[in-house]
């Protein structure tokens, strides 16, 4: 089958599939796909010796294609850079067969990656890659007097893209000039922060949260500014920002603003809301109806057996898991929710709800029917992580 969509563009084949990263995110789907003992196929710089007929030794880098049997895989999730180390399974003229190399995928390269077995979570993962409607089409501004994070959420992941730090001095008794200086200088950062790091063409809505009048303080500054400025870039998008209360302007603020109940409407077909909307519903059972709120995989496997899951809670963190058994396990849970009808939310572990979730060992159920408290141990391999 041939499929060309826009993001993760792939050709996929019995033994491989080829893809080609359009845009910094895709490296994150690429890391879920990625296990060891993987094969990967892509262009890459090589540094060779090169000896002159004269005998001199002299070193260049030339770019060539290796296929390696993958033993390391490194993601940096603030670079969205993907780097992967094995040894040279097919041998060319730069490197022998069996020399370790590391390759760092690059954005618009193509390359090919070859499993003994495709799962249903590696194909989930796929489609996700290259659904055109996912895209990061929500910002947020969560901020405090002297405080800013702008983060943009997407899909798969929350990328904090600035964050502005500014003294703000106390009001003394009869002047408050250094103070409003300083607030001045502060919301000038943050507004240049959203010119720079928002592409208004792709966000739908800018979320704004504070506690107390800041957000409200700063908007007020933002388009007064605008106006004097004629910036158009921000008046045209006024209508898309949104204010909110948050408890204070760290990044994990972030959760409480996205389970507002306001901004879940707005933003009800994002998969970012709909993650944040399954654990508040999950939470609620665990508090009013225990018995049909399990957590855990020996608790949820058991639930799944009794055909009781409705929504399967679960964290892509566990299925980079190195231990395949493991990994299958997860797997097969997942399989059989879908089987009998159920619902499967994949949390992004770089997302605030999938941290959360990790807590809850990364596996979650929301039940069709209660089922009575189980009390044998729970299973040890559901802390495992990568």
């Amino acid at each position: 089958i041939d499929l060309i969509k826009k993001s993760l563009k792939y050709t996929f084949t019995k033994l491989n599939v080829t893809l080609m990263p359009e845009e910094a995110e895709d490296m994150w789907h690429t890391y879920n796909l990625l296990q060891v003992g993987d094969s990967l196929r892509a262009s890459t710089i090589r540094k060779v010796q090169t000896e002159s007929a004269t005998g001199s030794v002299g070193s260049s880098r030339v770019r060539t294609t290796l296929t390696l049997s993958v033993e390391t895989i490194d993601f940096d999730s603030q670079a969205c850079q993907l780097r992967v180390k094995g040894t040279n399974m097919e041998e060319n003229q730069y490197v022998k067969m069996g020399a370790y190399h590391t390759i760092e995928l690059e954005l618009n390269r193509k390359f090919t990656l070859a499993k003994k077995s495709w799962d249903s979570v590696v194909l989930d993962r796929i489609e996700q890659a290259c659904d055109a409607a996912q895209k990061a089409d929500v910002a947020a501004v969560v901020m405090q007097e002297g405080l800013a994070n702008l983060v943009l959420v997407t899909p798969a992941m929350t990328l904090l893209r600035a964050k502005v730090e500014v003294t703000i001095p106390r009001k003394r008794r009869g002047s408050c000039t250094q103070h409003e200086k300083a607030l001045e200088r502060f919301y000038e950062a943050v507004m240049q922060a959203i010119i720079r790091h928002i592409n208004f063409d792709v966000v739908k809505c800018v979320l704004v949260g504070s506690p107390g009048f800041v957000k409200d303080q700063f908007i007020s500054y933002l388009f007064k500014e605008a106006v004097r400025q004629d910036n158009k870039l921000l008046l045209e998008n006024r209508p898309k920002f949104m204010l909110v209360h948050s408890s204070s302007g760290h990044k994990y603020s972030l959760k409480e603003i996205l389970s507002d109940p306001a901004v879940t409407s707005r933003l009800s077909d994002t998969k970012a809301a709909g993650e944040v909307k399954a654990l508040e519903e999950f939470y609620k059972m665990l508090q009013h109806e225990p018995d049909r709120a399990f957590y855990g995989i020996a608790h949820v496997e058991k639930a799944a057996e009794a055909l009781a899951v409705d929504t399967l809670l679960i964290s892509d963190k566990l299925f980079r898991h190195q231990d395949i058994p493991t990994r299958s396990r997860y797997v097969r849970l997942v399989d059989n929710v879908r089987d009998n009808g159920g619902n499967v939310r994949m949390f992004s572990s770089l997302h605030v709800s999938g941290e959360q979730l990790t807590q809850l060992s990364g596996v979650a159920a929301i039940l069709r029917f209660p089922i009575a408290d189980l009390s044998e141990p729970e299973d040890e391999s559901s802390s495992d992580e990568d």
